[in-house]
C-alpha cells in the first residue's frame, strides 16, 4: 500500500555524467570507469532537493559533486588531492562556499601524516568560486556534521551565510560568514580569521534538522525527562528559540543521534541512542514520534506527540510470526498532509491520521502480509529524511505514496469496519480530487451491506467536503466536520492505543510574521482550549429541524410577509444558480436541479445562514466576503457530491432517463430496484446529518418506488416518511391518467 518512489539513483543520475566527463580512473584503454557503489556515496541533502555525493576521481583524488534535481543537472564542486574520507560536507545557496568534515586517517588507520600527531577530524570552510582559499574552522577527536542554513527561495541573497557546526561532544556551533566579491566574480570570505561564533545548543542527546523549514529541534535532559527545544532560523537575521516542549519522556539513552545532518558512511546509528523524528507541514502540525526501548520480543511499543491536538497517543503492537531474525528500530515517514508512517519491516506499517487521530478507525493499521514497503528491504539500512526516504548502501533516494490501486483493493477486500473506514477515509482525503478514485469508493460502496457502526456514505460525503474546503483554508480544519463519529468503541486486531493529554508547548515571545508555519501551529494550539464551543452547526439537527419546522409553517401562512423566510429562499438560489453554472446537462446522468423543492430550498437557504454565522464567530479576521465565499463553495460541493453519488449508481446499473417514464404494462427493471434501494440509503444518511438534498431528488426517488414497489409497500414507505410526494410527481400522475408519468 505505501510504496517508495524513487527521485534519484547515483548510479542512474550521476555515474553516466562522471564517465562522459572523464572525472573518474582510466582503465587499460584510457577510457573513463564507472565507479563502483562504495565509491560513489550520498553525503547530504540539501533545502532544494539537491543532491551532494562523492567519489573516487582520477589519480587518488577524492571528488564532491552536487545533482540539482530540477534541471537534472551535475556538476564538480570541489577536488581533494588525495584520497580523504569524508564525513559531512554542505554548500551554500550560490555554491561559493563548502564546508566539509573529513577524517584524518588512512584507510589502514594510520594518521595522514605520520611525522605528527593530529586530531581525528578537521572541519573546513572552502572558497570554490573560483577555488580560492581553505580555513579551518575545527580539528578534534570527535565527529563533526557541517550544515549551512539556507535563506527562504523567495528572499534576496545577502552578504551573511550562517553555517551550523554539529559536533559529537554534544555542541552545535552557529559560524555567521560574511563573504565579498572582488573583481566582478571572486566571491572570497572577510575576515576570515575573525568569524563570528556562538554556541546555540550542547548538552544536547538528540538533534534534527529540518530542511524544509530550517529549524533546529535538539533533546535536552532535565531532572531525567527530555525536553524538546526549537531554533528558528531566519534568511535575513540571526535566529531565536521558539519552543520549548517536555516530552515526558525518562531517558535511559547513552549515545548521539544526530538526523537529518547527512549520511556519514564511516558510523552506523546505535540502538541505545534516541529513535525520535519530528515531523512538521505547513498547516500548524507538529508530530513528534519516538520508539520505545524493546521489553521482550511478543510487543512493541511506540508513542507520537500531537502538539497541534494536546495529545500523546502510545501504541502497543502484538508482534507477529515473521521471516525476520530480530526485531529492529521502526522507521517513521512523513507521507503527506495527514498522515505519518511507523514501519517495522516484516512487522507492521500504521498509517497514523495526524489530523483526526481522535479516532484510532480514522488511521490505518497493517500487519502480516499486508505491511509492506516496495522495494524496502529490511536488512538494508533506510534512512528517513523528513518526507524523504534515503538508501544508503544503494545511494537511491525515494518519496514514500500510496499506491492507488493497492489502496482501493485493500479497500474492497476488508471485512474489518475499522480497515474499511480507515481505507476509504485515506482515499479520499490522500487521492485528493480523482474523480475515477471517487468513482471507485462510490461502486464499492454500492456493494457493502448496511453498516451499524457507522454510515459510509455519511463518512465519504463528509470525508470529500471536508478535504475540498481544506484546499482553500487551512482554518477549517477544527470548525468543520471530517467524520459522522464522535467515538468508536471498536477494536483493532493486533494493537492497542492509549491516549493522554500532554502540557501546552511554551512559544518564545514573539511569533513571527515571517513563518507561517509557527502562526498556525499557535492557532492549532490556542483552539485546543476551546475544543469544547466547537460546535458544527448542523450537529445539533434537533435545534434545525425545529427552525426548519417553523419557517415552513410561516411560510404557509404568509410566505411575502416572512423576510427572514425571504433571505433563506435567497441563500438557495444563489446556490443553485452556481449549481446550473457548473453542471452541464450532458453531464448529468439523473436530472437534478430542474424543478423547485421548497423544502430542500428551505433546507440549503438554513444552512448557508447558520454555516455563516458559526464561521463568523470564530474567523471574522479573514472577512465576511472570505467567509461568504467558503461558505458557498461548501454548500454548492454537497450538493455535487450527492448528485455524483447518484449519477455513479446510475451507471454502474446501467439506468437512463427512461426509467422515470412509467408505462402499465411495462416490466419492473430489478436495476431500478437496487438504484432505488441505494438512493433510500443516500436519503438515510443525508437527513441524518440534516444536509439538503439536490431539488428534485424527492421526485426521482418516489417514480422509481412506483416502478418498484409493490403499492401496499409504496403507502407504507411514504407513511413512514421514506418516500416524499413531491408536487411535481403529483402534477405528472395526475396528468398522465394515472397510467404515464415522464419526467422532462
Amino acid at each position: 500500500m505505501l510504496e517508495l518512489k524513487p527521485l534519484f539513483d547515483v548510479e542512474l543520475d550521476v555515474a553516466p555524467w562522471l564517465v562522459n566527463c572523464r572525472l573518474t580512473p582510466l582503465n587499460d584503454h584510457d577510457e573513463s570507469t564507472s565507479p563502483s557503489r562504495k565509491e560513489l556515496q550520498i553525503v547530504n541533502v540539501e533545502k532544494n532537493g539537491s543532491v551532494l555525493y562523492t567519489w573516487k576521481g582520477m589519480k587518488g583524488t577524492t571528488c564532491i559533486g552536487i545533482y540539482d534535481p530540477h534541471n537534472k543537472q551535475n556538476k564538480l564542486l570541489y577536488v581533494f588531492d588525495r584520497e580523504v574520507p569524508l564525513i559531512s560536507c554542505s554548500v551554500n545557496m550560490e555554491r561559493t562556499l563548502l564546508a566539509v568534515s573529513i577524517l584524518q586517517f588512512t584507510r589502514r588507520g594510520l594518521p595522514m601524516d605520520t611525522f605528527r600527531p593530529v586530531s581525528r577530524c578537521l572541519t573546513l570552510l572552502i572558497e570554490i568560486h573560483p577555488v580560492n582559499n581553505t580555513k579551518v574552522l575545527k580539528a578534534v577527536d570527535s565527529d563533526v556534521r557541517v550544515q549551512f542554513v539556507h535563506p527562504a527561495a523567495d528572499k534576496r541573497v545577502f552578504p551573511e551565510n550562517h553555517l551550523l557546526v554539529v559536533s559529537e561532544d554534544r555542541c552545535i556551533e552557529h559560524i555567521c560568514i560574511r563573504v565579498v566579491v572582488e573583481e566582478g566574480y571572486r566571491v572570497m570570505v572577510q575576515n576570515p580569521d575573525r568569524l563570528h561564533k556562538d554556541i546555540v545548543a550542547e548538552d544536547f542527546l538528540w538533534a534534527q534538522w529540518d530542511t524544509e523549514g530550517q529549524r533546529l529541534f535538539y533533546v535536552i535532559k532535565k531532572e531525567n525527562n527530555a525536553v524538546l527545544m526549537c531554533i528558528q532560523f531566519y534568511p535575513d537575521r540571526n535566529y531565536e528559540m521558539l519552543l520549548s516542549f517536555p516530552l515526558g519522556l525518562s531517558l535511559t539513552v547513552t549515545k548521539l543521534r544526530l538526523v537529518n545532518f547527512g549520511y556519514n558512511h564511516f558510523q552506523e546509528e546505535s540502538l541505545e541512542s534516541l529513535n525520535l523524528q519530528v515531523f512538521t507541514n505547513h498547516a500548524g502540525t507538529m508530530s513528534v514520534c519516538y520508539s520505545h526501548p524493546v521489553q521482550n520480543k511478543l510487543e512493541f511499543t511506540y508513542s507520537i506527540i500531537l502538539l497541534h491536538h494536546g495529545w500523546r497517543k502510545t501504541f502497543t503492537v502484538s508482534l507477529e510470526a515473521s521471516g525476520c531474525d530480530c526485531i529492529s528500530e521502526p522507521a517513521f515517514i512523513n507521507i503527506g498532509y495527514y498522515y505519518v508512517a511507523v514501519y517495522m519491516p516484516g512487522y507492521f506499517l500504521h498509517l497514523i491520521n495526524t489530523q483526526h487521530p481522535n479516532l484510532a478507525c480514522h488511521s490505518l493499521f497493517l500487519s502480516g502480509k499486508d505491511a509492506k514497503m516496495k522495494p524496502w528491504i529490511h536488512k538494508r539500512y533506510m534512512l528517513s529524511l523528513s518526507d524523504l526516504v534515503l538508501d544508503c548502501q544503494l545511494g537511491k533516494m525515494y518519496k514514500a505514496d500510496l499506491n492507488p490501486q493497492t489502496l482501493l483493493l485493500f479497500m474492497r477486500d476488508s471485512k474489518l469496519d475499522c480497515h474499511q473506514l480507515a481505507a476509504m477515509h485515506c482515499a479520499v482525503l490522500y487521492l485528493q480530487s480523482d474523480s475515477e478514485t471517487e468513482a471507485q469508493i462510490i461502486h464499492w460502496m454500492c456493494d457493502l451491506p448496511v453498516s451499524g457502526t457507522f454510515d459510509l456514505i455519511q463518512e465519504f460525503i463528509l470525508g470529500t467536503l471536508y478535504r475540498k474546503v481544506i484546499s482553500e483554508t487551512n482554518a477549517m480544519d477544527k470548525l468543520l466536520p471530517y467524520s459522522s463519529l464522535f467515538n468508536w468503541d471498536g477494536e483493532i486486531p493486533g494493537i492497542s492505543c492509549s491516549t493522554e493529554t500532554i502540557s501546552q508547548p511554551v512559544f518564545g515571545e514573539e511569533i513571527p510574521n515571517i513563518q507561517v508555519f509557527w502562526k498556525e501551529l499557535n492557532r492549532n494550539v490556542e483552539s485546543v482550549k476551546n475544543l469544547e464551543s466547537l460546535q458544527n452547526p448542523w450537529h445539533n439537527t434537533s435545534s434545525l429541524r425545529r427552525i426548519k419546522t417553523e419557517l415552513c409553517l410561516k411560510m404557509k401562512v404568509d410566505e411575502r410577509a416572512n423576510k427572514h423566510f425571504r433571505n433563506i429562499l435567497e441563500n438557495a438560489k444563489k446556490i443553485l444558480s452556481k449549481v446550473n453554472t457548473c453542471s452541464s446537462a450532458e453531464q448529468q446522468v439523473v436530472p437534478f436541479f430542474q424543478e423547485e423543492d421548497c423544502h430542500q430550498m428551505v433546507l440549503i437557504g438554513l444552512m448557508v445562514e447558520k454555516l455563516k454565522e458559526h464561521l463568523l464567530n470564530y474567523l471574522h479576521y479573514i472577512g465576511k466576503k472570505k467567509i461568504d465565499l467558503i461558505v458557498n463553495n461548501y454548500v454548492l460541493n454537497l450538493l455535487e457530491c450527492i448528485r455524483q453519488i447518484v449519477d455513479e449508481i446510475w451507471k454502474k446499473y446501467g439506468l437512463k432517463s427512461h426509467i422515470l417514464c412509467l408505462s402499465s404494462g411495462e416490466k419492473v427493471n430489478p436495476a431500478a430496484f437496487v438504484a432505488f434501494h441505494m438512493m433510500t440509503r443516500v436519503l438515510e444518511a443525508a437527513e441524518g446529518l440534516f444536509l439538503p438534498l439536490p431539488p428534485g431528488y424527492h421526485t426521482i426517488h418516489i417514480i422509481l418506488g412506483v416502478r418498484c414497489l409493490p403499492l401496499h409497500t409504496l403507502l407504507h414507505y411514504i407513511d413512514l416518511g421514506v418516500l416524499h410526494l413531491t408536487e411535481r410527481f403529483v402534477t405528472r400522475l395526475l396528468e398522465g391518467g394515472c397510467t404515464t408519468v415522464e419526467y422532462t
